[in-house]
């Protein structure tokens, strides 16, 4: 008789590396002022995962950075539900004024969250974002979605995320960002990845995107 597979957990999960083999890849990491930018996806929202830490990506990224640079300092000014238009006018100011050296933005998850969409005001004001993100002359960082983010009462969701995916690459490329390309990542496949709300990743996934951030930013250091 086959033994059942046990849980993962954040110490055994394959695609999640600890905070201190994270730290080692960012060792000689220059940022030292993290600002984190957005919606919900920017907060790090989500529902605990049984053996994962109850913590968010930002935060575990913060986590990394500060075992870098002890006298790192980190604002995270994102509210759940904003649209990129709505961060800007609610986060620009504090972020102006923080003055960041390394930038999260926001990935336009409530920009395709309407009955009509308008793709050229939503590349307009996402490319605003970024020319505003630009302007604080920050590394930017930003994620594509994830397929496993569903709003089933949008039939043509998956040409949707899609569709904002593949605008998030194009500026993300035209303003040299650090990217997070998780649309296909195999995490999306996991049955204990989202939360009860069925739209944020639980914390597994967090650790997840937070791993993958790190390592984009190392690359980005190489």
């Amino acid at each position: 008789m086959t033994a059942l597979a046990q849980p993962l957990t954040e110490d055994t999960d394959p695609y999640v590396l600890p905070p201190t083999e994270l730290a080692a890849l960012l060792f000689d990491a220059p940022w030292r002022r993290y600002a984190v930018f957005g919606d919900s996806l920017s907060v790090g929202a989500g529902d605990a995962t049984p053996g994962y830490a109850d913590l968010g990506w930002p935060t575990r990224v913060e986590r990394v950075l500060r075992m870098v640079r002890p006298d790192l300092e980190y604002l995270n000014t994102a509210r759940v539900g904003a649209t990129t238009a709505q961060a800007l006018a609610e986060q620009g100011e504090r972020i102006h004024d923080f003055a960041p050296d390394l930038l999260h933005v926001n990935s336009g998850a409530n920009d395709i969250v309407r009955r009509e969409l308008d793709w050229e005001q939503i590349e307009h004001g996402l490319r605003t974002m970024y020319r505003f993100a630009a302007a604080t002359r920050a590394q930017i960082a930003v994620y594509t979605l994830g397929r496993a983010f569903v709003i089933p009462v949008f039939p043509d969701w998956g040409d949707r995320l899609r569709r904002l995916n593949d605008l998030t690459r194009t500026l993300a490329r035209e303003f040299d960002a650090v990217l997070v390309d998780s649309e296909d990542h195999p995490l999306n496949d996991r049955p204990n990845l989202l939360s009860e709300d069925g739209i944020h990743f639980s914390t597994s996934g967090q650790a997840i995107l937070a791993t993958l951030m790190v390592r984009e930013l190392a690359h980005r250091l190489a």
